[in-house]
């Protein structure tokens, strides 16, 4: 099975879908010619063309508004925003109308598309680069939350939102963009949007992260089984909205201690809703509080201090230990 990164997977997902959807299109500033910032989309203009890969202006709230559009017109575009602090530029765009329309237009008009956009820190860039606002969009009414952490939940994931007949938010944890390589098969594949994976099963405590967190996550989790003797079972989100209560209430219902870790400012965060999820569904059953490890709420900083803003494997230890050591 060959084995591709990240970026390489989305492009596959693209390809395939382009080639299997001609209502399916992509769209965003310097996607074409250049094949995007980070190369996602290399290679598409030259085997579908400059009707279906599209370069746009610098203009975000005209990219958005522009795929509204098209989705009214039962089009498919794959919107990118090259980098998710400039989603800002369209926020009128995505609350009144992306995430409205189908509502506004009682059913008659689904947006069938897709908003990619790269987040989070991990690679020193500069202000409004480094971003991790999926809370915005988790609290915007009719949006769907995607957030892949490899390179074949991914593909599969784009391929799933590209059917969607709802609007997908598609962030892309860029620290994760040519971090490592997976097994990512030739033959389309795709994962239920609001599913969560269960990546480790264990029986004394349960980490839910997402994104590029979780890399994070299995290295602080080899640790504390190897070196520690503690059994903790790992859960990927991957879908923010609509989020699997279900998978992860039966986790914290089975090991009664819980520890949730997101690169987002701490409040207000995907952290707290879990934590409030888990109070009404599985509260009898924690053994500890639930802790949150998270970003802090400052703008995201610059170069090198940014390693002192995101959770790191060493922190996610403590926190393990601190709630494991926990006696009521």
């Amino acid at each position: 099975m060959p084995q591709r990164t990240m970026v390489e997977a989305l492009n596959l997902a693209l390809d395939q879908s382009m080639a299997n959807d001609e209502n399916v299109c992509v769209m965003g500033e310097d996607i074409a010619i250049n094949g995007g910032v980070f190369r996602v989309t290399k290679g598409l203009l030259e085997k579908y063309g400059s009707n279906r890969v599209m370069d746009t202006p610098l203009a975000e709230c005209g990219i958005i508004g522009t795929a509204v559009g098209m989705a009214i017109y039962g089009l498919k575009p794959v919107a990118e925003i090259q980098f998710s602090g400039f989603t800002m530029q369209a926020f009128d765009q995505i609350e009144q109308n992306m995430a409205r329309y189908r509502s506004r237009s009682r059913d008659r008009y689904p947006i069938s598309m897709v908003m990619r956009t790269p987040y989070g820190g991990g690679i020193r860039a500069v202000e409004h680069h480094s971003e991790s606002r999926e809370s915005y969009w988790a609290h915007t009414p009719g949006l769907k939350v995607v957030i892949p952490s490899g390179p074949r939940n991914a593909r599969a994931l784009l391929k799933a939102s590209i059917d969607d007949p709802d609007p997908v938010v598609f962030y892309e944890p860029k620290a994760v963009y040519r971090a490592f390589r997976e097994d990512v098969p030739d033959e389309p594949e795709t994962m239920e949007i609001g599913k969560a994976q269960v990546v480790r099963e264990g029986a004394d405590l349960t980490i839910i992260a997402y994104g590029a967190m979780m890399r994070p996550v299995l290295e602080a989790t080899d640790d504390l089984v190897e070196l520690h003797g503690m059994d903790i079972e790992v859960i990927d989100l991957l879908s923010i909205k609509p989020m699997d209560t279900q998978t992860l209430v039966e986790s914290v219902t089975k090991t009664g201690r819980c520890v949730i870790v997101h690169e987002g400012p701490r409040t207000c965060g995907i952290a707290a809703e879990i934590i409030a999820r888990l109070n009404e569904d599985a509260f009898e059953h924690l053994i500890a509080p639930i802790k949150r490890l998270t970003g802090y709420d400052i703008h995201f900083p610059f170069f090198q201090v940014e390693q002192h803003y995101l959770p790191d494997a060493d922190s996610i230890i403590e926190a393990v230990k601190e709630t494991m050591a926990f006696d009521a």
